[in-house]
This record gives C-alpha cells, sequence and structure tokens, in this order.
C-alpha cells in the first residue's frame, strides 16, 4: 500500500507507539497514543505533505504503523483512506480534483 501522507492514520488511530525513539522499542518505552490526539512523531501540517520522524529507524518496521495496510498486496496501491481524505479536504477548500 503506497502512504498517501494524508495524517488520518496518525491523528485518529489509537496503537501503541516508541515513546523515546533514541530508546528503540522495549517493553518500558511503549505507550498508547492518545486519542483523540496526533502521534509525537507526526510532523507536516498540510494532507498529503504529513510524515514521520521515525519512519527510517531501524526497529520502525517491528511497529504497529508499518504493518498497516489494506486487502490490495500492491506496494503501489494507493490507500484507500488517505485517498478519501485527501478528495474530501480538497472538496473543502472548493479544489474537486476527481
Amino acid at each position: 500500500m503506497k502512504c498517501l501522507r494524508c495524517g488520518h492514520c496518525c491523528t485518529n488511530y489509537f496503537v501503541v507507539i516508541v515513546d523515546v525513539p533514541e530508546l528503540g522499542i522495549n517493553e518500558d518505552n511503549l505507550k498508547c497514543k492518545e486519542q483523540p490526539g496526533r502521534c509525537q512523531h507526526l510532523q507536516g501540517d498540510q494532507p498529503g505533505q504529513h510524515s514521520c520522524a521515525i519512519h527510517d529507524e531501524s526497529w520502525y518496521k517491528d511497529t504497529p504503523c508499518f504493518e498497516y495496510g489494506q486487502i490490495e498486496t500492491d506496494v503501489d496501491t494507493p490507500c484507500r483512506i488517505g485517498t478519501y481524505v485527501l478528495q474530501q479536504d480538497n472538496r473543502q477548500e472548493g479544489r474537486d480534483d476527481d
């Protein structure tokens, strides 16, 4: 699945996250992301331009965020939720691009 960087998952999903990136994944360094609330590792303020501050850490592949996907198995298939969120954002701003 291709992430469209809409920020939806990082603001709306209740997941376990690594608290202090320098400490990596260990039992004492995990916490539930506040709900509702923005993940502390989410960077950016514009839908479609968000990024993750810990995405490049060697242990990121062991996080629930990395495991998130959709039914399609092709890595180039755009995220369905991201597509919807960005379309809604465009409509709210009067930019109906679809």
